[in-house]
C-alpha cells in the first residue's frame, strides 16, 4: 500500500458493507479509507480474503459490536482471539468498540445497551478496556453510545464517564456525532455541554450517520439512531462546528439499514464531509 498523507481526501471514509463488496472492488473509488464491522470477518474465509484485497488499496479500520465491554460476564476470550487474529492479518489503522454491553449470563443480545454511569461501572469498564488493549497489543477507541433511557442510579454525566476513559486507560475516543445529537434531543441537553468536557486530543475518529424520528405513544418524538439514510442537517452543522473548534479528524459515513443498492449515496455523503472539512480546516492536520 502506498503511504498516504493525512490530507483532506485521505481523512474521509465510508463504512464497507458486504452487499457493496463487488462494486467497490471493481471500481476502487477515490475514498480515503474503509471501516468494517470486525465480527463479519472472523470466520468466513471468502469475506476475509475480500477484506485482505481491500486492504491492498485502502487503509482499513475495524469497528467491533460484540465485545460487550460493559457486561458483568467475563470477557469472551474466543472473541478476543479472533479479533487479535484479524488485526494481525489486516493491520488496521484504527480498532474501536462501544461504550455499551450486549451479553448477560452467557446470552448475547443483538443490541448495544446503556450502562449506569457510576464510579463502580467506570472502574469495571476501564479494567475491561485495559484487558482488551493488552490482548490486541494496541490502543482501542471507545465510541459514545446512542441510548434511550437514563438510570436513576447514575451519579456521573455520560460525557464525564466517556471523557475520563482516555486518562484512565490510554484508550482513544470515537466521537459519533449522530449519537450525540440523538441523545441530546431525546434527553434535553445541548451538545455543546457534552463537547466541552471531552478531551479532543483523544478523539481520533468521528462518525456521521442518519437517524429516524418516531412518534411516542404519550406524545412527542423520539429520535432513533438507525443509520438508515443521509446525515441530517443538524448533524452536519454539529460536524462543521466541531471541526472549526478542534480541527480535522478521520471521518466516517455510516449507513447500515435500508442500505442503497450501490455505494454511490455513501460516496456522495463522503464528498459532502470532504467539502466541509476543506472549508473549515484548510491545510490543517490532526
Amino acid at each position: 500500500m502506498k503511504k498516504r498523507n493525512l490530507s483532506t481526501d485521505s481523512l474521509i471514509g465510508v463504512g464497507l458493507r458486504i452487499p457493496h463488496h463487488s462494486q467497490l472492488l471493481s471500481q476502487h473509488p477515490p475514498i480515503g479509507w474503509l471501516e468494517v464491522h470486525s465480527e463479519n470477518y472472523f470466520a468466513d474465509a471468502r469475506l476475509r480474503n475480500e477484506l485482505t484485497e481491500f486492504a491492498q488499496h485502502y487503509p482499513i479500520s475495524l469497528h467491533g459490536v460484540g465485545l460487550s465491554l460493559g457486561s458483568t460476564d467475563p470477557l469472551d476470550r474466543g472473541h478476543l482471539k479472533r479479533l487479535a487474529s484479524l488485526i494481525d492479518a489486516i493491520n488496521p489503522i484504527l480498532v474501536s468498540e462501544h461504550l455499551s454491553w450486549s451479553s448477560i449470563d452467557g446470552a448475547f443480545l443483538n443490541d448495544l445497551l446503556p450502562l449506569p454511569y457510576t464510579p463502580e461501572t467506570f472502574r469495571h469498564f476501564a479494567d475491561r478496556v485495559d484487558a482488551v488493549q493488552q490482548v490486541i497489543g494496541r490502543q482501542l477507541l471507545i465510541e459514545n453510545p446512542s441510548s434511550y433511557l437514563q438510570f436513576t442510579a447514575s451519579t456521573m454525566d455520560e460525557w464525564t464517564f466517556f471523557g475520563t476513559l482516555p486518562e484512565a486507560t490510554g484508550c482513544g475516543l470515537l466521537l459519533d456525532l449522530n449519537n450525540l445529537y440523538v441523545v441530546s434531543q431525546n434527553q434535553g441537553f445541548e451538545p455543546a455541554l457534552y463537547l466541552r468536557d471531552i478531551p479532543f486530543d483523544a478523539v481520533q475518529e468521528i462518525h456521521l450517520a442518519g437517524h429516524d424520528r418516531q412518534p411516542c405513544q404519550g406524545g412527542g418524538t423520539l429520535l432513533v439512531d438507525t443509520h438508515s439514510g443521509p446525515v441530517s442537517d443538524p448533524v452536519w452543522a454539529l460536524y462543521r462546528s466541531v471541526l472549526s473548534h478542534h480541527g480535522p479528524r478521520r471521518t466516517l459515513i455510516e449507513w447500515d439499514t435500508r442500505l442503497p443498492d450501490t455505494p454511490e449515496p455513501l460516496l456522495r455523503e463522503a464528498e459532502r464531509a470532504r467539502t466541509i472539512l476543506a472549508e473549515v480546516s484548510p491545510g490543517r492536520h490532526p
